[in-house]
């Protein structure tokens, strides 16, 4: 992050070169570094055994709360907590936006390193990008256009002018690529190699692509505002505040349902790193074709990941902490039931 901010701020014409290379509008740097972040997670999945979820309806029941109610109401009410006057919509519409773009990418790589259920991450991985598509346009709409003027009159209310399009392509990117390259890698290699071969000599070998992948992207991405996080400081540590608040809650509250209802450790660890981190991509690249690339929205957006990376690296530590703490050596909460 420091290099990113470094190179970003001593050559600030590298945002316009590393911006103006785009396919269907979205930075070829980032996207490239997604894709090579995403790869390893998705190619670990043991795509047979998906099946065995179809019973796991209270866990998908509570993944779809947590991200699809929870989640989003809790941002929208910190943002509107933490910037109530009406000078500072900006910055609340972009962490609404932040708010309701569910993760489908950076969860993979943190759920890897938390040793979480790589099977039912990607189902969730999934079903958000279902419901990322169907929804998030939908509830930005009336998150920012209609509640606005009905929670504070004398606000002026954003036209939020949002395709589902536009955010399937999002979606069909950032996910559809590396998934079908995971799959086709699972099912070739593993029937011509074998599974043992597949988990003990391929899979560790493309582990290190993940967190290559992820160090690259953070640097693009954060050479791409440079300028702005060293030249406004005080509005970073605005920003921030309302997005550590998020990020802590949506973490723990998940973490102490999964627990309550039973679910192992790995199901826990997956849901709540689901549930607390965002899609950042997704924001930042509505913000900046709903509102532009120099607007306070997209600035808000990036501030984002300058905290979730930091913070989310953080709770794997603390998920590892919580699982020798208070979960038995099979997984099982280390509570009795009835």
């Amino acid at each position: 992050m420091a290099l990113g901010v470094g190179i970003g701020y001593l050559f600030p014409e590298i945002a316009d070169i590393l911006d103006s290379i785009k396919v269907f509008k979205v930075s070829l740097p980032i996207a490239i570094g997604l894709l090579v972040m995403m790869y390893p997670p998705l190619a670990k999945v043991h795509y047979d055994e998906l099946g065995k979820l179809k019973e796991a309806k209270k866990m998908l029941g509570t993944s779809l709360l947590l991200n699809w109610a929870i989640g989003p109401v809790l941002m929208f009410s910190l943002a509107w907590i933490y910037f109530p006057d009406p000078a500072d919509a900006a910055f609340r519409n972009g962490l609404i936006l932040v708010g309701l773009a569910r993760c489908i990418a950076m969860v993979l790589v943190w759920n890897m390193l938390a040793e979480g259920d790589c099977e039912y991450c990607a189902v969730l991985v999934a079903l958000n990008s279902i419901f990322q598509i169907g929804m998030y346009a939908a509830l930005a709409y009336l998150f920012i256009t209609v509640m606005t003027p009905v929670i504070s009159p004398s606000s002026e209310a954003a036209v939020v002018d949002i395709t589902i399009g536009f955010i399937a392509q999002n979606v069909l990117i950032f996910l559809g690529i590396p998934f079908a390259a995971g799959v086709a890698s699972w099912y070739l290699l593993s029937r011509r190699k074998g599974r043992e071969w597949y988990d003990t000599v391929f899979a560790p070998k493309i582990s290190p692509l993940a967190l290559l992948g992820l160090l690259f992207t953070i640097v693009v991405m954060f050479s791409l505002q440079g300028e702005k996080i060293i030249d406004n400081p005080f509005d970073v540590v605005r920003i921030a505040l309302p997005l550590l608040t998020y990020f802590l809650l949506m973490f723990f509250v998940s973490f102490l349902l999964s627990y309550q209802l039973g679910f192992t450790y790995s199901q826990g660890a997956t849901q709540s790193f689901t549930a607390a981190s965002n899609n950042f991509e997704l924001a930042i690249a509505v913000a900046i074709a709903t509102f532009g690339i120099a607007s306070t929205e997209a600035f808000t957006t990036v501030i984002g990941p300058l905290m979730e990376v930091p913070v989310l690296i953080s709770l794997v530590n603390v998920a590892l902490w919580i699982r020798k703490r208070y979960y038995r050596s099979d997984g099982r909460p280390k509570i009795s039931r009835a």
